[in-house]
């Protein structure tokens, strides 16, 4: 895409990658200098796995389908962040990366019964950042390039060696084993995670977050 173009026109990216490579703190600063729309689809599986915890649901198709046919989803927007809303509720940081959290979400995350519920409420962003006068979105997840936004304008893949991101997971006060959440999630059968083909790779490991969003940056 020409640079008057990516001016001009809606522009969507996708950015991919494994747990703590940094796609949160890339998607958030991105939209805040694009004046684009972030999400976080890693929220909606937190989220989720939440309330099915507190209900006493296993990560077993039809129960979770049972409970998902009576919930109700919607989208508040915070300045560049679209939070998803639940039965009209949104959630807070120690909800989501809460302990209990970190050790299920994986496992109602290959649900494909869950999934297929996102999927075209995730898609649906594109619409709604246009709608909100947005000049673009940054989606963020593990299938973002690959299932998602399959065609977004661009699209990549973030990565960073283990140390790494076990320290920065460590240095946000939360319980979660990086390799293990990783294996989970490139081994389910349902949108794995994987390096979308054709997309750009960028290696975070010995890079600020600024260092990051210039590189992409200059690639867009």
């Amino acid at each position: 895409m020409k640079e008057a173009s990516m001016k001009d026109a809606f522009t969507v990216i996708a950015l991919d990658g494994g747990a703590a490579s940094g796609k949160s703190s890339t998607a958030r600063a991105l939209a805040r200098d694009l004046k684009f729309l972030a999400c976080d689809t890693g929220e909606h599986y937190r989220a989720l796995t939440y309330l099915l915890l507190q209900a006493k649901v296993p990560p077993k198709e039809p129960q979770v389908q049972a409970f998902l046919n009576a919930l109700q989803r919607s989208t508040s927007i915070y300045a560049h962040s679209a939070r998803i809303c639940l039965n009209g509720k949104t959630f807070d940081y120690l909800q989501l990366k809460s302990p209990e959290v970190n050790a299920s979400v994986s496992k109602y995350a290959a649900l494909p019964c869950l999934r297929a519920w996102l999927l075209e409420y995730q898609r649906s962003y594109v619409d709604l950042a246009r709608k909100e006068g947005f000049r673009g979105l940054v989606m963020e997840g593990r299938d973002i390039g690959s299932v998602v936004l399959p065609k977004a304008d661009y699209r990549f893949f973030l990565v960073a060696d283990e140390a790494t991101c076990q320290r920065r997971r460590d240095a946000q006060g939360v319980v979660d084993v990086v390799s293990v959440r990783n294996a989970q999630d490139q081994s389910r059968k349902t949108a794995p995670l994987v390096a979308p083909p054709g997309s750009i790779t960028v290696d975070t490991s010995e890079h600020t977050l600024e260092d990051v969003v210039q590189c992409i940056m200059s690639l867009l």
